[in-house]
């Protein structure tokens, strides 16, 4: 599945006996899926920062056209007065968690604010729908670009059907399962078998460039009133800009929790090694010596 050019990572002595194990570099990522991968951790991180201090404008989520004349939202960030006091809370359904300190109510500046997002999770961290907007569609447009060419390059290079998508076998139900109780244990691949993604991750990547991030951004488009006026079938097929916006506001927050997910694997599985076959593109895997 990788490219097959390798070399070892020092040279075995004549000590060396049969079933011991050394490790030898794998080349793993070709130049543009390094370049793509590292733009898209700049664009993400600018994206998911600038959309809160957007999304603090109005930290209300509705579905469907409503959203106007205290139509009820189904999620809801905000603050009430307590005596003297702020308290945060965060309305799912008939559901309120107090949160404040984090949501509805955090400090700034040394005292208890009203803002559905803490300044430390904005850009910028002040109030500023303007500059947040600016930040949030600049980046926009780069990320998109940025995912074409990678797009592009995936299906020309044979990248999507070498490397992520999955065989009938790694379907199977069994296969699947045993991947699974896997991962509970935190039991990761060795040898020529840590040379491919498994399944579950296969199935990650695909579920995230071709649902989730194609997800966010037709939202976003929908959002637009120029883009609207421009084509308006897109307010028809997600039912509304409100069911666009919560649509946009899920997705987004399905992505941060791969994006957690994902760096938790990293970190257990071997950072040094992640992050080297993501800068070189070359990744250390354990291989039996031979006398």
């Amino acid at each position: 599945m990788f490219h097959p050019r390798s070399r070892s990572v020092g040279k075995p002595s004549s000590s060396d006996v049969a079933g011991a194990t050394q490790k030898k570099l794998v080349f793993r990522h070709p130049l543009l899926v390094r370049l793509t991968h590292w733009m898209n951790v700049l664009c993400l991180f600018i994206l998911l920062l600038s959309g809160l201090q957007i999304f603090n404008a109005h930290p209300s989520l509705y579905w469907g056209k409503y959203g106007a004349d205290a139509d009820p939202a189904f999620i809801d960030i905000r603050a009430y007065r307590d005596g003297n006091s702020i308290r945060g809370e965060t309305r799912i359904g008939s559901l309120a968690i107090p949160t404040t300190g984090f949501l509805g109510a955090s400090e700034y500046n040394g005292a208890l604010s009203v803002r559905a997002f803490p300044s430390w999770l904005t850009i910028p961290s002040y109030r500023d729908l303007s500059t947040g907007r600016r930040w949030h569609f600049f980046f926009a447009w780069v990320f998109v670009l940025n995912g074409l060419a990678y797009v592009i390059y995936g299906i020309a290079a044979g990248h999507f059907r070498r490397k992520l998508v999955p065989n009938t076998n790694e379907l199977a139900p069994s296969h699947l399962a045993h991947e699974i109780a896997d991962h509970a244990r935190l039991r990761f691949p060795k040898g020529d078998k840590a040379r491919h993604y498994n399944t579950l991750q296969k199935l990650a990547y695909l579920s995230v460039i071709f649902i989730l991030l194609p997800l966010m951004v037709a939202t976003g488009l929908t959002m637009s009133p120029a883009m609207d006026a421009a084509w308006p079938w897109l307010l028809d097929v997600f039912g509304g800009r409100q069911s666009a916006r919560t649509i946009h506001f899920i997705s987004a927050t399905l992505i941060v929790g791969f994006v957690f997910v994902h760096v938790a694997m990293v970190l257990l599985s071997g950072v040094w090694n992640n992050l080297r076959s993501m800068v070189t593109g070359r990744y250390a895997i354990e291989v039996e010596k031979h006398p």
